[in-house]
């Protein structure tokens, strides 16, 4: 395992993450995912019968108001255990976390997964894309990830 790639990871996919994060009065910083993706990056949200796919921009735009205008609050999402492999200038993460909040007064707490691609740029390492699937009826964590 080439470890200072694996920690130049590690970082994008803490700030990744954090990026969303309203919780304690903190205030997200959606527009950082520009900056950690190529400008093509796709994100997909696959927890339905069909995927989602959004552009950089069509993702952050609505999630920006939607963690800003009162509507999701004290939101945080977080890794709880990953997998890394690194060959040369690519690199792929399952990444398990956790979110929780309240969405419309309503709290909510749930885990799920996300496959993260990355390349390596002139400009550093960076997402390629990210895809995610919330655990639900059906569709439950591999035990293999919860014990990293």
């Amino acid at each position: 395992m080439d470890t200072a790639t694996n920690a130049i990871l590690d970082d994008l996919v803490a700030a990744f993450y954090t990026a969303f994060t309203n919780k304690d009065g903190m205030k997200p910083n959606v527009a950082i995912i520009y900056q950690l993706f190529i400008p093509e990056g796709m994100i997909i949200k696959n927890t339905d019968a069909a995927p989602v796919v959004y552009s950089l921009q069509q993702f952050i735009e609505p999630r920006e108001k939607l963690l800003t205008d009162g509507a999701l609050v004290d939101f945080e999402e977080a890794e709880t255990s990953s997998v890394t492999e690194i060959f040369g200038n690519i690199a792929h993460r399952f990444s398990l976390y956790r979110k929780s909040g309240v969405l419309s007064g309503e709290r909510f707490e749930t885990e799920g997964m996300k496959t993260m691609q990355f390349i390596y740029t002139p400009n550093g390492w960076r997402f390629c894309s990210v895809a995610w699937n919330d655990e639900k009826s059906g569709v439950t964590i591999p035990e293999k990830y919860r014990n990293r």
